[in-house]
């Protein structure tokens, strides 16, 4: 439930604005990413980078810290690596109840065939 009085919302500097399109223009980083590390909405930095395609937000003065774009890319990249192992964990566990399942209504192997029969 909304709280009572007026609403609060933020408001963000040019500067703020113009970092945020420009990381979310170098390659290899998408704008959920930069939404994310930022902590604001995807379609408010969308909305951003139509504001910078008309010429409202001026972008071509910021520098982008080499380091940042550097650890944005190492967080698409270990995202996508987290989910793929993600997905061969779930893979690796079916295969293991698969397996368990057929162990209990599989014919006695031959091993315990010759133990009985000493």
């Amino acid at each position: 439930m909304p709280k009572p009085g007026p609403r609060t919302t933020s408001r963000y500097s040019a500067h703020f604005k113009a970092t945020a399109v420009r990381l979310s223009q170098l390659p290899g980083v998408r704008v959920n990413d930069v939404a994310a590390s930022l902590s604001i909405h995807p379609f408010m930095l969308s909305r951003w980078r139509k504001q910078a395609r008309e010429g409202l937000i001026l972008t071509k003065t910021v520098e982008i810290d080499k380091d940042v774009a550097a650890e944005l890319k190492e967080l698409r990249k270990l995202k996508k690596d987290y989910e793929r192992l993600k997905l061969e964990h779930e893979l690796l566990k079916k295969a293991i109840a698969f397996t368990s399942a057929r162990k209990g209504t599989s014919l006695p192997s031959s091993s315990t065939v010759r133990k009985r029969s000493r």
